[in-house]
């Protein structure tokens, strides 16, 4: 994933940013594929989203690509689209899942 570690000076600030960015989203990513490995499936079509492979297969594959590319590649679009698909699980999918497993907070 990362093959070079920035060299610490303060005009590499900017390579260090990406550097802290590239490794954040790897850990989301991660963090959203087993959160999805370990839903029950009858939750993702209960909370009104698609089904449990299907949020495997995005989130796992967004995992893969944030492995795989970083944003300052050639495959920069494709690390994007993992950013983006990681995110939406965690922003949208997650709280609706455990709202749904939850119940009522009364």
């Amino acid at each position: 994933m990362f093959s070079r570690v920035p060299p610490f000076n303060p005009l590499y600030l900017d390579d260090w940013i990406l550097y802290a960015v590239g490794w954040a989203a790897l850990v989301m990513g991660v963090y959203a594929f087993a959160h999805a490995v370990t839903q029950r499936a009858d939750a993702f079509t209960a909370a009104e989203r698609l089904t449990k492979p299907a949020w495997l297969g995005i989130t796992g594959g967004g995992a893969f690509v944030l492995m795989v590319f970083q944003l300052s590649s050639p495959g920069g679009m494709f690390w994007l689209a993992g950013v983006v698909a990681v995110t939406v699980y965690v922003v949208d999918v997650r709280p609706k899942l455990i709202e749904i497993q939850r119940g009522p907070r009364w």
